[in-house]
């Protein structure tokens, strides 16, 4: 009986000393606003902040309709912020957000800038295709590194965006001010050589899971790298568990190895390396001319 009494006051000391991290869906946005004033005072380089702020989303609720564009929107009138649930890619644009902000005023524009072309909230100019709309519009921040990753093993793979065709789909009649269709080629690695370039991923890069089937669109899901106890991990919000967890990424390879009639692999976007150092946060205003350079 003693022994037992000495073990749960053991137990009762170490937890009091290292309580469980609260995750943000369990914080209120004052919270998350010192979460991110503390992380900014890290000496951390962005991709360094994406590890371990990303942390924080594991175990976050599943929402495909987590984020819109805001209440007074006419359509998908859903949160512009939301820490209570997330997607993969609210999840991945969040997580960028955070890494590069030092309060929660400048996290909130900033995501705006990383979700809207040019930050403009609104259906039409919401980047709604990864690699068609989200990546060219973030190309201050971020750079298609597939190549660079897959080296002998890329393949290309050429399809039509219409966001035309999108909008409909939506119910949206008015056609005014929408881009144009653009065929586009984008690189990218086989699932069936992930296990071969794992040495060339790293953490903080965020991935774009390609569709094998489709002509019309790239991705069917975002991802993100990090690493935990020396191990690299696939972080990702999804519907297959309803949460956001971690798969090592031998694993999760493997796994996704076995659906190649439904996926043909992966696209790596990195953070630019002269923004990638130390201590570095973007202020919202700093954001155009990073677009101009």
């Amino acid at each position: 009986m003693l022994r037992y009494l000495f073990l749960f006051a053991m137990a009762a000391v170490l937890f009091a000393a290292n309580p469980p991290q609260k995750k943000f869906y369990e914080m209120r946005n004052a919270e998350i606003g010192q979460v991110i004033k503390q992380t900014a005072e890290k000496n951390l380089t962005i991709s360094e902040k994406m590890n371990l702020l990303s942390d924080y989303f594991v175990g976050t609720p599943y929402n495909l309709t987590c984020t819109g564009d805001g209440p007074y929107a006419l359509l998908e009138a859903w949160p512009l912020v939301n820490f209570k649930e997330t997607n993969c890619m609210a999840f991945c644009e969040h997580v960028l957000a955070l890494s590069i902000s030092d309060s929660w005023d400048h996290f909130f524009d900033n995501l705006q800038q990383i979700r809207y072309r040019d930050g403009l909230i609104g259906m039409k100019t919401r980047n709604h295709y990864t690699m068609a709309d989200w990546l060219p519009q973030n190309n201050w921040l971020l750079q298609d590194v597939s190549a660079k990753v897959g080296g002998s093993y890329t393949h290309q793979v050429t399809r039509t965006i219409s966001h035309r065709t999108f909008f409909k789909g939506k119910g949206m009649t008015d056609m005014r001010d929408v881009l144009p269709d653009r065929t586009i080629t984008l690189d990218y690695v086989p699932l069936e050589a992930l296990d071969k370039v794992k040495e060339r991923v790293k953490a903080g890069d965020i991935l774009a899971l390609l569709f094998a089937n489709k002509t019309n669109i790239f991705s069917a899901h975002m991802l993100m790298i990090v690493e935990k106890n020396g191990q690299k991990i696939i972080r990702e919000s999804s519907n297959s568990k309803m949460t956001t967890f971690d798969t090592p990424y031998d694993q999760w390879v493997r796994e996704k190895q076995k659906y190649q009639k439904k996926y043909i692999g992966l696209a790596f976007m990195r953070v630019k390396k002269a923004l990638d150092v130390q201590g570095k946060i973007i202020k919202p205003w700093e954001i155009e001319s990073l677009k101009n350079k």
